[in-house]
């Protein structure tokens, strides 16, 4: 056969619809798998099952005219205004949610539960098939294996809006902490003095902090509020005492002038002005400072803002400076004008879960064009700014609360944090930038062993090479029984030993009973051995000898039979 001739390779003969030719090769050599992008944002696209409650026509008279296409364009418009068409969920933790927070550059995203951790999740490293915490830190643990080895459930964690290296970390605990965006602890705020009645004495909180935020303005500065009746501004730099004490004298009827500090907001007009610090009190009152100072007295201070003795949690303020939302555990959720902060400009109702979780928070939207919160019925509510009714409602979580989010301006996405352990971002791939659209955009990893979270150790708690490890120490290697051979499964516990016919015969108590004096005085009662030798202490006495020929001799009076009877009675004087 020449060269010039054409080699043809017979193939099976097949027809085109034959599912045989989907396991075939259609070419040699390696193939390079490329991901299919648009098919994996479509598999995170959200699918609802209950109703979705849009925003309300303008006209209802024209509503007659409108033809059943034009109400679906509407409500795909309502869907395509905000960004929850698609979401991408996070389950990390092992209990509710409590606090969420993004970076500014909404790359990172923390979140801290009430399981007494805060995760930290990276979206570079982040893939459609290993989405999990890179580190889960527990700040209050100083060592798992010490006696007296604590945790305390987070209430709130933030990133510093000016500076995303740092965060602040609040749990239920006197000391609020400042961590490196890679968990480690950096600042430990100090514990004030309980013993002092007066909080204007004491260097930082004598009782649980409650919530924190930090300043607008200042990326040094941050302030909590806490049970003890006071809010606190702290330097970041400066651990050791508070820069400035705000103390809340309550005037409520037997609260003695305290009160507890629920919610804590501080903002700044974008366009530039002065800050405004407000903050709601447990008595229900809504408190307002100058955020620049002084802040012996308050700009403005109302009482019965909400019901007295009813958590509230959620506290906001827009971008302008102007407005301030509030979440109340009353159920109602209020709008308020600081340049008229007397009475509330909009009232509606809401169901609060701040009964069960307290830290449940309501968010004004980038630009405050809309502002978002939870229900307990696992909702997301995005309501309008100005009469506080609902524009669109999404279900997130059904049957299971929704107790925190966020909406980061960057990205465009909306967080969500829930009662059952779920983290949701909710984005849109046209409208939201990085984020989760990049971790859905990139291919998925293939399985190994590594990406069970259940089989790989964390870095943090890892044991080094060089450490010794007793027998039984580890977690979940204390074993109890015995086996079939009767050993015990415990290694900490000692074998006991066989008895063999040579230990049968005791050899080793008669050598003691033979060679050790006094031995037998362990299986004899003692009354009985003193008594042995009473009669020989009294024959030989071995203290009392030298005295025995120099005692006298005890002479007694002889009596006489008449006096028998005795001496003569006294006559007793009647």
């Amino acid at each position: 056969m020449s060269d010039d001739e054409d080699v043809q390779v017979e193939g099976p003969i097949l027809a085109d619809d034959d599912p045989m030719r989907a396991f075939l090769p259609t070419s040699f050599g390696k193939k390079s798998r490329e991901a299919d992008i648009a098919t994996q944002i479509d598999r995170s696209k959200r699918t609802i099952d209950g109703p979705v409650v849009s925003k309300p026509k303008p006209d209802e008279s024209d509503s007659n005219d409108a033809t059943d296409s034009d109400d679906d364009s509407e409500d795909s418009d309502d869907e395509d205004e905000y960004p929850t068409s698609h979401e991408m969920v996070i389950k990390t933790h092992d209990r509710a949610i409590t606090s969420i927070s993004l970076d500014p550059a909404g790359g990172r995203l923390i979140s801290g539960s009430i399981d007494c951790t805060v995760k930290l999740h990276d979206f570079s490293s982040l893939t459609p098939s290993t989405i999990r915490a890179f580190r889960s830190v527990d700040p209050y643990e100083t060592k798992s294996s010490a006696a007296n080895a604590e945790s305390h459930p987070i209430h709130h964690v933030q990133f510093n809006p000016l500076a995303g290296s740092v965060f602040l970390c609040i749990s239920a605990h006197p000391q609020a902490k400042i961590l490196s965006r890679d968990g480690d602890i950096i600042t430990e705020f100090v514990k004030g003095d309980m013993y002092l009645r007066d909080m204007h004495n004491t260097k930082g909180h004598v009782s649980e902090v409650t919530t924190g935020t930090w300043h607008p303005t200042d990326k040094n500065l941050c302030v909590t509020a806490g049970t003890d009746s006071t809010l606190r501004i702290w330097d970041i730099n400066n651990k050791r005492s508070q820069k400035e004490v705000i103390v809340f004298k309550s005037k409520a009827a037997g609260a003695a002038g305290r009160t507890r500090m629920t919610a804590v907001a501080w903002g700044t007009p974008a366009q530039g002005g002065n800050n405004v610090l407000v903050s709601a009190a447990l008595d229900g009152t809504l408190v307002m400072w100058s955020g620049n100072g002084p802040f012996t007295r308050p700009a403005g201070e109302i009482r019965n803002a909400h019901t007295p003795n009813t958590w509230t949690g959620g506290i906001d303020i827009s971008s302008d400076g102007r407005m301030v939302v509030t979440r109340g555990g009353d159920n109602l959720i209020k709008l308020w004008d600081t340049r008229k902060f007397k009475e509330p400009l909009v009232s509606v109702e809401h169901p609060s879960t701040s009964d069960h979780y307290p830290t449940t928070n309501i968010k004004y939207a980038p630009n405050s064009t809309s502002i978002i919160t939870g229900s307990a019925t696992g909702h997301l509510h995005i309501l309008n700014p100005g009469n506080l009714r609902s524009e669109y409602t999404t279900p997130i979580t059904p049957g299971s609360p929704v107790i925190t989010v966020d909406w980061h301006p960057k990205i465009n996405q909306i967080i969500t944090g829930s009662a059952n352990a779920e983290t949701h971002i909710l984005y849109n791939p046209t409208m939201s930038t990085r984020g989760a659209v990049d971790v859905m955009s990139r291919a998925p990893k293939r399985r190994h062993i590594d990406d069970n979270p259940e089989l790989t150790t964390d870095l943090s708690l890892g044991l080094s090479g060089e450490s010794i490890i007793t027998p039984g120490a580890l977690p979940g290697s204390k074993k109890t029984g015995i086996t079939a051979s009767g050993k015990s499964k415990d290694p900490r516990r000692p074998h006991v030993p066989q008895q063999t016919p040579f230990m049968r015969s005791q050899p080793d108590e008669k050598h003691i009973s033979e060679n050790i004096p006094l031995s037998r005085m362990l299986h004899e009662d003692p009354r009985e051995a003193l008594l042995k030798y009473a009669d020989l202490a009294k024959k030989d006495p071995v203290f009392t000898k030298a005295w025995k020929s120099t005692q006298p001799v005890t002479q007694y009076a002889d009596v006489s039979d008449e006096e028998e009877d005795g001496p003569e009675k006294k006559k007793v004087k009647r």
